[in-house]
């Protein structure tokens, strides 16, 4: 473990030191895909349970 944290402790050393513009680029080019990823996940859930609770009214 003590080396996954002293890997850690440099990359985040590393990115601490860049400059900003830099940190902006790469946090966005990493949060983009995850958020674009967790809403496509999201909308899909949400997209089937509707379908299912759609399909199971009679009225």
């Amino acid at each position: 473990m003590d080396g996954l944290t002293d890997w850690w402790d440099s990359v985040e050393l590393w990115l601490a030191q860049l400059w900003f513009p830099l940190q902006f680029a790469l946090v966005v080019a990493v949060l983009a895909p995850l958020c674009v990823g967790a809403a496509w996940v999201i909308d899909r859930a949400v997209g089937r349970v509707y379908g299912w609770l759609k399909s199971g009214r009679q009225d």
